[in-house]
């Protein structure tokens, strides 16, 4: 079963906001945070995906995560490529 690590992003007060986590379900994962469902730090706003990388294993997709979460230039650079597209 795939595991994916995914970063989601929200526009608050003309600020870009982001979130990291990891799922089984992309889709279905967005959908609960958009329905203020899902990690309490995203309840009430509007996400967008714009990066997912997809792990055979819970714990690489939880590595990575972490990884990700803690790699503040990584994110940067990774909203940034967003923003240019």
């Amino acid at each position: 079963m795939p595991y994916y690590t995914y970063l989601i992003v929200s526009k608050i007060n003309k600020k870009l906001i982001s979130y990291v986590g990891y799922t089984v379900d992309i889709d279905k994962r967005i959908k609960k945070h958009n329905a203020s469902k899902g990690a309490k730090f995203t309840r009430g706003k509007e996400w967008i995906l714009i990066y997912k990388k997809k792990y055979q294993t819970k714990s690489l997709a939880m590595r990575n995560e972490y990884l990700l979460k803690k790699n503040y230039k990584l994110r940067k650079k990774i909203k940034d490529e967003y923003l240019k597209s």
